[in-house]
C-alpha cells in the first residue's frame, strides 16, 4: 500500500490531499487547506512549504501529485501559483518524495471522464471514489483528484515497468 500525496498549489490557499493506493483502490487518509493569509510573497511561499513539509511528516506519503501552472490572464497571478508550486515542489523533493505533475485536463480526466469537467463535478467524482460522505472543501477536493489521478497513472505503468522511467530533476514526466 503506497501513500500518495496531491497538491493543489495556490499563493493564498494549497490544497492537499492523502489517499492509500491499496492496489485494488483508493482509500481517503486526509486532505485541508494550508491558509497563508494575506501578508508579504515571500511569507506566503514559507508558509506553503512548511505546510506541505508537516503534511509530509504527519502523513508519510512516498509519491506526490502536483497540479501544473496554466496560463492565466493574469501573468503575476500565474507568476505567484508557479512560485508556490515551487515551494511545494522543494518541500517533497527535501523529503525524497518521487513528483510527478499533470495537467488540470488530466486530472478532469482521470476523475471525471472529461478533461471538460468543472470543480463541482470533480469534487463529486472524488466524493464518490473515496466514498466521503461530506464535500471537502474546494481545494482540498482538487488535491484529492490530483492524489487519485496520481494513483491511476501509477496503476497504468506498472504493469509496463515504466514507473519511474521517465525521470528528470526528480520530477516523474507523464
Amino acid at each position: 500500500m503506497t501513500l500518495i500525496l496531491g497538491i493543489d498549489p495556490g499563493s493564498r490557499i494549497t490544497g492537499y490531499g492523502v489517499v492509500r493506493d491499496t492496489g485494488r483502490g483508493c482509500e481517503y487518509v486526509a486532505s485541508g487547506c494550508i491558509r497563508t493569509g494575506s501578508g508579504e510573497l515571500s511569507e506566503r511561499l514559507r508558509a506553503v512549504f512548511s505546510g506541505v513539509s508537516e503534511v509530509i511528516r504527519t502523513y508519510g506519503p512516498v509519491t506526490m501529485g502536483i497540479e501544473q501552472v496554466f496560463m492565466a490572464r493574469n501573468a503575476d497571478s500565474a507568476l505567484k501559483l508557479g512560485q508556490a508550486r515551487g515551494a511545494a515542489i522543494v518541500a517533497g523533493a527535501e523529503a525524497g518524495l518521487q513528483i510527478a505533475e499533470y495537467t488540470a485536463t488530466q486530472v478532469k480526466q482521470a476523475i471525471a471522464g472529461t478533461g471538460g469537467a468543472d470543480k463541482q463535478q470533480v469534487q463529486m467524482m472524488v466524493m464518490h471514489l473515496l466514498k466521503l460522505l461530506e464535500k471537502p472543501q474546494i481545494d482540498a477536493s482538487d488535491a484529492l483528484a490530483i492524489a487519485l489521478c496520481h494513483a491511476h497513472h501509477r496503476q497504468s505503468l506498472v504493469p509496463h515497468g515504466l514507473i519511474g522511467a521517465k525521470r528528470r530533476g526528480g520530477r516523474l514526466r507523464l
